[in-house]
């Protein structure tokens, strides 16, 4: 069923690295959620694998000492869904990556490989785009850490640079700290469907909880990769919470979003659903961070 040239299994993350050099034409293999479709399609016969399955060191939720989340790149999706750390500083990425597939797919699908396939459906990503997540890459050349937003180049390529692997996802204590979020995916069915576009709302109100003291909105399939709404990020700062607010904020994310024509959906439809998403999405996390003294998350 699987044409496969070779099988290589790392020991540690250098040992990866060194078989990525000795190996350059070979394709890294995890979970195996998306590779092993790509073989049994033929996309990918006659493949050599590098595994990093084995690599304990990269799963799992850490607090560092200076507040940053680290999200090794192993961790699956039931295990962020499921993690103390995840449910009491970024709750929402957890209630993201619980809509992706059914649970056999959440049990083995890893946060890096639904990252560095690089499409724009994932669930993950818009919602790390929303936490102005920090991506950790590791290669011949050492460490290098790049903002999500960089990471991504092009539909289906990120910037991994040859023998490089991803090991962790950072995110910032500034930027999760009094942060609330929401995530809404939109699509033709509730479950094992891809989605027709998806939406992760992040704000901080003032002390008061009176003002949007800031706003971050991110979308995924609302372009060729996921992206942020920074013009309607801007003109909700500052603003009063209010329904009126929240209209006016939702009806400028068109300045950003360049959905396109699809068999999924037109690209009318994906730009009006752009705006009840995120006027939803949006309502939903102000209730949450008016909630957030109360332990809400």
């Amino acid at each position: 069923m699987y044409d496969i040239k070779a099988l290589y299994e790392a020991q540690s993350v250098s040992h990866a690295v060194e078989l990525l050099l000795e190996h350059p034409h070979a394709q890294i293999i995890a979970g195996g959620s998306d590779v092993l479709v790509q073989m049994r399609e033929g996309k990918l016969a006659g493949a050599e694998l590098v595994s990093i399955y084995g690599l304990d060191e990269l799963r799992g939720v850490t607090l560092e000492g200076d507040g940053t989340l680290r999200i090794g790149s192993l961790t699956s999706f039931s295990q962020i869904t499921r993690d103390p750390l995840i449910q009491k500083y970024i709750n929402v990425l957890g209630e993201a990556v619980d809509m992706v597939g059914g649970p056999q797919i959440r049990n083995i699908g890893t946060i890096g490989g639904n990252t560095c396939n690089g499409v724009t459906s994932a669930d993950s990503a818009s919602t790390l785009f929303a936490w102005d997540a920090v991506i950790e890459l590791t290669g011949p050349g050492g460490v290098r850490k790049i903002p999500i937003g960089d990471f991504y180049i092009r539909a289906g390529k990120v910037d991994l640079r040859p023998a490089e692997i991803q090991t962790s996802i950072l995110i910032r204590k500034e930027s999760y700290e009094g942060y609330v979020g929401h995530y809404i995916k939109y699509a033709m069915r509730n479950a094992m469907d891809i989605a027709t576009l998806g939406c992760s709302v992040n704000v901080k109100l003032s002390e008061d909880k009176s003002t949007f003291a800031d706003v971050r909105i991110a979308y995924g399939v609302a372009g060729p990769v996921p992206m942020r709404a920074i013009h309607a990020e801007e003109a909700g700062r500052g603003l009063p919470v209010s329904g009126q607010s929240i209209e006016q904020i939702g009806n400028t994310v068109l300045e950003d979003v360049t959905p396109r024509n699809s068999w999924r959906a037109s690209k009318a439809f994906r730009e009006h659903i752009s705006k009840v998403l995120c006027k939803r999405s949006l309502a939903e996390a102000v209730t949450r961070a008016e909630n957030l003294g109360k332990g809400a998350s």
